[in-house]
C-alpha cells in the first residue's frame, strides 16, 4: 500500500474542490490568526460537503451544536433555501462578536439564530422534526447529545457528528483519556441503534454520517 503524506493529501483534496467564497476565506485567516485550535473550524474541504449536504437535502428546519467562530454555519446557510433556518448553539461567548461579524458579512444572519449557552440545557427546549443536526462540540458530551436529539430528527432526517476518529485516537483507545473514551461510546452506540443506520466517513478527522429511519 502507497503511504500518503496526509498534509499532501489535505492540500490535494482543497485543490480539487471549489474553492470557498472571500468571506469564508477571511474568516478563516481571522480564526487562524486570533483563535485557539483553529483546527476546530471546518475548513474548506469539509465547509463545501456540508453546503452540498444541505444543497441535496434541503433541509428546512438545521440544528448545529458547536459553532465555534461559524465557518460551518455559514456553509450550511449558504446551502439551505431562502425560507429554511439554522439553530446554532455555542457555549463559549468569547466568539459571539467574531461569529455575529462574519454572519453579517456573509449576509446569512437573517437564516442563523445564533444561541449561547450550554446545549444540553437548551435542547430539550427546542421543536422538534429537525431535518439535519451537525454535531461538532466537546467530544465527552457526543453520547449525551446523540440521545437528546435523535428524537427530534424526523424519520429521514439526518446527523452528522465531526471529529470521530479523533486522530486516529479511537483505534486504540487509552483509557485514561475521557475524550476518545466518550468518541468510542459514541461511534459504538450509533452503529447498534436500531433506530438509525450509518456511515462512518475518514473525511479529515472522521465525520459520521447518521440517517434516521
Amino acid at each position: 500500500m502507497i503511504s500518503i503524506d496526509p498534509v499532501l493529501l489535505e492540500e490535494y483534496l482543497e485543490a480539487h474542490s471549489s474553492a470557498p467564497n472571500a468571506v469564508l476565506q477571511e474568516l478563516y485567516r481571522d480564526t487562524h490568526l486570533h483563535q485557539m485550535n483553529p483546527r476546530m473550524a471546518s475548513g474548506p474541504v469539509q465547509g463545501k460537503l456540508l453546503e452540498l449536504l444541505c444543497k441535496m437535502l434541503q433541509p428546512k428546519l438545521v440544528l448545529e451544536i458547536g459553532t465555534f467562530t461559524g465557518y460551518s454555519s455559514i456553509c450550511m446557510a449558504q446551502g439551505i433555501g431562502e425560507t429554511a433556518r439554522i439553530i446554532s448553539i455555542e457555549a463559549n461567548r468569547e466568539y459571539e462578536d467574531t461569529i455575529r461579524k462574519y454572519f453579517k458579512k456573509a449576509k446569512v444572519e437573517d437564516k442563523i439564530e445564533l444561541i449561547i449557552g450550554d446545549a444540553k440545557d437548551i435542547i430539550p427546549t427546542l421543536p422538534d422534526s429537525f431535518d439535519l443536526v451537525f454535531i461538532d462540540a466537546d467530544k465527552i458530551s457526543y453520547p449525551t447529545y446523540y440521545e437528546t436529539i435523535v428524537e427530534k430528527v424526523r424519520s429521514g432526517g439526518f446527523i452528522l457528528a465531526d471529529n470521530v476518529l479523533w486522530e486516529g485516537k479511537v483505534l486504540h483507545p487509552n483509557p485514561k483519556e475521557r475524550d476518545t473514551q466518550a468518541l468510542v461510546a459514541f461511534n459504538e452506540r450509533v452503529t447498534k441503534d436500531p433506530r438509525v443506520e450509518n456511515v462512518l466517513l475518514p473525511l479529515r478527522d472522521g465525520l459520521m454520517l447518521i440517517r434516521k429511519k
